[in-house]
């Protein structure tokens, strides 16, 4: 197996002295002619040069530390090429777990300047202000959350190395701690009490500045302009990044959370959404665990988490699916209403119910046609999904998640479409999805019209998808030839080694 070369802790240094690269203007999204193997060899240095000895950063300076879904990502892809280290990639995030279950979004690496990112760790405080929900004693980290994707990269990881998961114990290690996260969210963030966890801060969707959060962030009165200092804008272009009224709202949510002490039961957030972006995950990991649960011998759990899985998706039915519109849609549970109100913005994370196992196939049908819809995919453009509404009065090609196309977005829309039956659509995505990382260098994201990249270049998570779409391609290859037509994958190599064994 070709390997990432692993480096070791002194690269954690590269993090203060490497210039960051923002990514310029990039030509459309045609290939450059480096071929599969100059994409997969890019790719692999990506993640070798954002690796710090025990985890991945998103970018060597734009964001310094390890971000929580983008370490679930990046183990999906370097399972291909070193799977020792995507399990250490999990377990290095999973060890700054808090006792209440919760996995923060950041875990902060002492070697960067505190300066380099805000909030920074003296913002969260979260040895102090977290120590009575459990937060960690030996690291800091922040106090909210990210998407739960979690549970299905430690499946997959497992599945491209079984013999070296059973020889490390990594499933029997990460289980529980995997078990009690989404424990956490199905209790302590079931704000509505219907079955669905409620973000309480736009960043906790991984779409943070999306449109959809314009409306709940108006009831937020803002942090005072002059009482923190964006890093951020040391590092890419204001055009590209959320507003200093959004970030100042971004800032007391934060400060709020903070001062009641992380506690979901005392806590009043003035933002709380089930957001079904947040909640198919959640879902689609229920059934990873159920997965993982099985392979353990617990087939009590086993079926536990199954049963939970079916509840997440019917729940998600009744409260978020918005039959018109042909797709799911945020509840904002604040609203006026004993129920609050659908948030009529169209995000992609409307779409990615997609990724859920057992969505109802009338269901799931819809939602590939609004796929491919001029809601969200311009037909002469790059043929990947945009994070917004392209016909919305709030799209922007270049802001950050108010439009542009992300890979990890399109990549569990790419495997929700494979394994509901749309292969052709699905083909053509995965090959949009390398066209661009190929054409922009693995920038962080792109105009979905012309694929000009944007924001960070060498973006970890685009590496790291990019090489598992790479795999999947290459054995459907095989397949072909050996079969006569490709095997059926879900954006996996492993999974069709470990079906055919």
């Amino acid at each position: 197996m070709d390997r990432v070369t692993e480096p070791t802790a002194p690269t954690a240094a590269l993090l203060t002295t490497v210039p960051h690269q923002s990514a310029p203007a990039a030509p459309a999204a045609g290939r450059t002619g480096i071929g599969r193997t100059g994409l997969a060899h890019r790719a692999a240095r990506v993640l070798a040069c954002n690796w710090t000895g025990r985890a991945t950063v998103p970018s060597r300076s734009l964001y310094p530390h390890q971000w929580s879904w983008d370490s679930a990502f990046v183990a999906i892809g370097l399972r291909h090429r070193s799977p020792l280290r995507a399990q250490r990639e999990l377990e290095t995030l999973l060890d700054a777990q808090w006792d209440d279950g919760r996995v923060p979004h950041i875990v902060f690496h002492p070697a960067v300047p505190r300066d380099a990112y805000f909030p920074s760790p003296d913002f969260w405080r979260s040895t102090a202000a977290g120590r009575a929900s459990g937060a960690p004693a030996d690291r800091e980290t922040s106090g909210i959350v990210q998407p739960p994707v979690h549970a299905l990269a430690a499946w997959l990881v497992h599945r491209a190395h079984p013999a070296l998961g059973r020889s490390r114990r990594f499933l029997d290690r990460l289980y529980p701690k995997l078990a009690a996260w989404h424990g956490y969210l199905s209790t302590r963030r079931d704000a509505g009490g219907h079955g669905l966890a409620a973000i309480v801060h736009p960043w906790e969707s991984g779409m943070d500045n999306s449109p959809c959060w314009d409306t709940p962030l108006a009831r937020v009165a803002p942090a005072p302009s002059g009482s923190f200092r964006r890093a951020d804008l040391d590092h890419g272009r204001a055009a590209d990044r959320p507003t200093d009224l959004d970030y100042g709202r971004y800032v007391r949510l934060a400060a709020d959370y903070r001062d009641a002490g992380y506690d979901d039961a005392r806590a009043r957030p003035a933002f709380a959404v089930e957001d079904p972006g947040f909640n198919s995950l959640l879902a689609a990991s229920e059934h990873a665990l159920a997965q993982i649960a099985h392979t353990l011998g617990d087939e009590t759990a086993a079926a536990a988490h199954l049963r939970r899985a079916r509840e997440l998706t019917g729940a998600l039915t009744r409260r978020l699916w918005d039959a018109q519109a042909g797709q799911f849609l945020a509840r904002d549970l604040l609203a006026d209403g004993v129920d609050g109100a659908l948030v009529p913005g169209r995000s992609a994370a409307g779409l990615l119910p997609l990724a859920v196992p057992g969505l109802p196939g009338a269901v799931a049908d819809v939602l590939a046609r609004t796929a491919a819809s001029a809601h969200f995919t311009r037909p002469a453009g790059t043929g990947l999904v945009a994070s917004y509404d392209l016909l919305g009065d709030a799209f922007d090609p270049h802001c950050y998640w108010r439009g542009p196309a992300w890979c990890n977005v399109n990549w569990l829309l790419e495997r929700g479409l494979r394994q509901h039956g749309h292969t052709v659509r699905a083909d053509a995505l995965r090959s949009a999805l390398l066209a661009a990382a190929d054409a922009t260098e693995c920038a962080e994201y792109v105009d979905p019209a012309t694929g000009q990249g944007r924001g960070a270049r060498d973006f970890s998570w685009t590496a790291a998808l990019t090489l598992d779409l790479l795999a999947a391609q290459a054995a459907g290859a095989v397949g072909a030839a050996g079969a006569g037509q490709p095997p059926e994958v879900s954006s996996s190599a492993s999974e069709v080694t470990a079906a055919r064994a």
